[in-house]
């Protein structure tokens, strides 16, 4: 695993309800991938190959607007190491979860 990539997709909706649904597919659509993931309440985590990412990262903004969303911003955070593996989703989080 040579990158891991944050996700905060804003879908622009009048309403939080709206939002949460739109958010929820494009979450649904990360889990998916098969890859391993985390969510957050701001952002959610995914880990694997960086083309890989990259696409999903891509894909994400589609889900969002095939939703109903007339648009969508997203923030990305992007680890990526080409030669070894980044720290994964369990290194950074598990000690603090009990």
């Amino acid at each position: 695993m040579n990158a891991s990539v944050a996700i905060q997709s804003l879908p622009e909706v009048r309403n939080d309800e709206e939002l949460i649904r739109i958010v929820d597919e494009v979450i649904d659509y990360i889990k998916s991938t098969g890859l391993n993931y985390y969510v957050g309440p701001f952002e959610t985590a995914i880990e694997g190959d960086y083309d890989e990412l990259m696409d999903i990262v891509k894909e994400c903004q589609y889900i969002a607007i095939k939703a109903g969303a007339p648009s969508v911003t997203a923030y990305i955070k992007v680890t990526f190491k080409p030669e070894g593996d980044v720290l994964t989703i369990e290194k950074k989080v598990t000690k603090h979860h009990i």
